[in-house]
């Protein structure tokens, strides 16, 4: 099977930016952009973006997930990056139109059409270090994706990370390629020395998230995790568990907790640790990494708890199960 995110459907919508307006919505072709070497992405980074699914139920119908919440976060990090603002009902019938044109074409369970709506600022204006494009490009690509965990679940390896950040604090609520890239050098060299899978940053001790996903602790009955504020992504993944955590009957504890705390509760028979996000839902964390020394995380084995989370959130996103909060658009 292709690599995540490697297959593309061939075509995708787009809406521009310029003289105070927007465009209306077109379809074009995704193997081409036609940018001025100029422009202000490629230079400054003024370009942030999402990550949704849509889902095929048994009745055959397809449904987009958490669609709003994604659109709003769109908005928030292209306000703060001085993009353009545009409405939430031009970005829904961009998504809608293309994944409804495309809908045969949207993988059974546990497969998915992953949806990536991009923001770019495309004023060709080499000099405006310190001011924002004035006109920008939305669009919204496709990409059928099979099961993320089709080799089987991996249990990963995780480098605790106390001297480094993942981006500038008051960036890190800002889905922004910059961010990603910022991390890439970090993992890589974590991979090359101590085999890790991913960087947990952890700045002066403080437990935030990775360098693509969010982290949380299962401490029997309790799932602790970092406090939202400006300086780490606000997953969607996380706040749908979260909420299906409590409704669980789970206690959840949003709060600031160091690694010291985090090193000591990973010991304890039972602990789960995991990572969140959009493309794998979540993936249980076997190993974290301090200091050259290994530290087991429970048994070091995918635990019970972050498969009942798992499963109860695919369930609601395979229409297996009622969508009591409303999350799913039909299409």
């Amino acid at each position: 099977m292709a690599e995540f995110g490697t297959v593309f459907i061939p075509k995708m919508t787009q809406a521009s930016f310029s003289n105070n307006a927007w465009s209306d919505i077109s379809v074009v072709p995704v193997d081409k952009l036609e940018l001025h070497a100029g422009a202000h992405v490629l230079h400054y980074s003024s370009t942030c973006f999402e990550g949704l699914k849509a889902f095929r139920h048994e009745d055959g119908s397809v449904n987009i997930f958490r669609m709003d919440a994604n659109i709003a976060r769109l908005r928030q990090s292209s306000r703060i990056l001085g993009l353009p603002d545009f409405d939430d009902k031009m970005a829904a019938d961009m998504i809608v139109q293309i994944v409804k044109e495309y809908a045969d074409q949207t993988p059974e369970p546990p497969g998915s059409m992953y949806i990536r709506p991009t923001h770019i600022g495309t004023e060709a204006a080499i000099g405006k270090a310190s001011a924002p494009s004035l006109s920008s490009l939305l669009y919204v690509l496709l990409s059928p994706v099979g099961d993320y965990f089709a080799g089987g679940t991996k249990e990963l390896r995780v480098l605790l990370e106390e001297d480094g950040m993942r981006c500038a604090p008051h960036m890190g609520m800002v889905k922004s390629g910059g961010n990603y890239a910022s991390a890439l050098a970090p993992i890589s060299a974590a991979r090359e020395k101590y085999q890790a899978d991913q960087i947990l940053f952890c700045p002066n001790g403080d437990v935030q998230e990775t360098g693509a996903a969010n982290f949380i602790l299962i401490d029997g009955n309790e799932i602790i995790t970092k406090a939202l504020d400006t300086s780490f992504l606000h997953g969607i993944t996380r706040d749908s568990l979260l909420t299906l955590a409590r409704d669980m009957g789970m206690t959840v504890s949003e709060r600031d907790f160091t690694v010291d705390e985090l090193i000591e509760r990973a010991a304890k028979p039972g602990t789960e640790a995991a990572l969140s996000g959009t493309a794998a839902v979540l993936t249980p964390v076997g190993t974290l990494i301090h200091k050259g020394k290994d530290y087991a995380v429970g048994n070091g084995k995918a635990g019970p708890v972050t498969d009942k989370l798992r499963q109860t959130l695919n369930h609601l996103q395979w229409g297996k199960t009622a969508d009591k909060y409303g999350w799913l658009t039909k299409v």
